[in-house]
């Protein structure tokens, strides 16, 4: 990984600041091995849009990987407003759908959202979380907890090459139960600023 793709993503002099909001099981899965979301829709209904929109109001883009846009993809209604979006995939054809911009990795990725002026991105999807985490790209993160214990899934989080350190900003308990945390992660030392 270049220096590019670590520590804030800089390029053409915009630090890229990548933004964890997301709905997970107690358990730490944000979905059913198949993809499945059912577990986390039902239930959290009763915490109506958790804050979603405001959210989505608040980023310049979205990046998430292959899986997440495949589910994304066959909701109703987009529901990134008319934020572009930005989607990681050594696997689709750029241009297979309008919507999004297809990069084959971060380091593209990051390097056009700061070419374009996009600070505040909204990263979605355990691998682009994962990934955007261990290139030090993260500066907050929202976790929605759903009360359910699904047993296997996709995981939110995975192996790092270095300890995150996080700062509780607030949490609030939402209808039905759902308990959503948000915290800044605390940039490491050895960070380029």
């Amino acid at each position: 990984m270049t220096s590019q793709a670590q520590g804030t993503g800089t390029a053409a002099g915009t630090a890229v600041e990548g933004c964890v909001y997301i709905g997970l099981s107690v358990d730490g899965f944000i979905a059913r091995l198949d993809g499945d979301l059912e577990w986390l829709t039902s239930r959290g209904e009763a915490a109506g849009d958790a804050g979603f929109r405001d959210f989505v109001s608040s980023v310049d883009a979205v990046l998430m990987g292959r899986g997440t846009y495949e589910v994304i993809a066959g909701f109703d209604q987009w529901p990134y407003q008319d934020r572009p979006v930005h989607v990681l995939s050594t696997s689709m054809t750029p241009g297979e759908d309008a919507r999004v911009t297809v990069h084959g990795d971060l380091e593209d990725a990051l390097a056009a959202l700061a070419r374009d002026g996009r600070r505040r991105v909204y990263v979605d999807g355990g691998r682009a979380v994962q990934a955007c985490l261990a290139a030090g790209v993260v500066r907050e993160m929202t976790l929605s907890r759903v009360p359910v214990l699904i047993g296997t899934g996709e995981a939110l989080f995975g192996p790092l090459p270095f300890d995150v350190d996080l700062e509780h900003v607030r949490t609030e308990v939402l209808g039905g139960g759902m308990v959503q945390t948000t915290y800044a992660v605390v940039p490491r030392e050895d960070e380029d600023d």
